[in-house]
């Protein structure tokens, strides 16, 4: 650890911080020379080895993530259009698709529709890894294709539990004013909670962090994320 992380651990004391002392806290311990990102992390009562008990939705963040993501839509016919006017940076059909196979990934987010899909699946071990797989459940698999390009734009988070029982999600970065955070980390964490599997039993958020891309954690008392 360098000292300038050991500097700002030392601020975080060993107890529970409301979700405003914990932003606050955060802003005030950054010191990273660049824009860092917010990160949340939710541990959840599920087992995800179960299907029954798979966590996952998207989420559209009312202040946004605060980085600009290109997005690429593969689509046919008129959907292409509809794409480049919803503020696609790339559209296309078979053409990315081929692209894509040729090495080419520079975007941030994909969105097909339902018909391209037989063609986007021959991308899953180039896209899968990397997160870029377009999934129905994350409403990346729509015809619907402008409103799905919009969505990202704005700031859409894509969240999934992991084998481990975790969330890790990003909420924004640290030049954002703390009022903005929080209402970016309660409208993540109301969406997790609203995502609640019928099989999970007893306490379902059980452990609340957040912390930035260089920063150390800082616990949030779970009980009253979820209340």
């Amino acid at each position: 650890m360098g000292k300038k992380f050991q500097e700002a651990k030392a601020k975080v004391e060993l107890r529970e911080y409301s979700l405003e002392e914990a932003v606050q806290l955060l802003l005030g311990i950054g010191f990273a020379k660049f824009d860092e990102t917010a990160e949340i992390a939710l541990k959840l009562g599920v087992n995800p080895k179960h299907a029954d008990q798979m966590v996952r939705g998207t989420v559209v963040l009312p202040h946004g993530l605060g980085k600009a993501v290109s997005v690429c839509v593969i689509a046919s016919g008129e959907k292409v259009t509809e794409a480049e006017g919803a503020g696609a940076d790339f559209a296309g059909g078979e053409d990315l698709v081929a692209k894509i196979q040729g090495g080419w990934l520079d975007f941030g987010a994909m969105v097909a529709t339902p018909d391209m899909m037989k063609s986007v699946g021959k991308l899953g071990r180039i896209l899968g890894p990397r997160g870029l797989m377009p999934n129905p459940k994350a409403g990346t698999v729509t015809f619907d294709v402008a409103r799905a390009v919009q969505e990202i734009k704005a700031g859409k988070v894509e969240f999934r539990v992991d084998k481990n029982g975790i969330i890790h999600a990003p909420f924004g970065k640290l030049s954002f004013e703390a009022e903005k955070l929080v209402d970016n980390a309660r409208s993540l964490v109301e969406a997790v909670v609203r995502a609640r599997p019928a099989a999970a039993k007893g306490r379902y958020l059980r452990g609340v962090a957040v912390t930035s891309t260089m920063g150390p954690g800082i616990k949030v008392d779970a009980g009253q994320m979820e209340a």
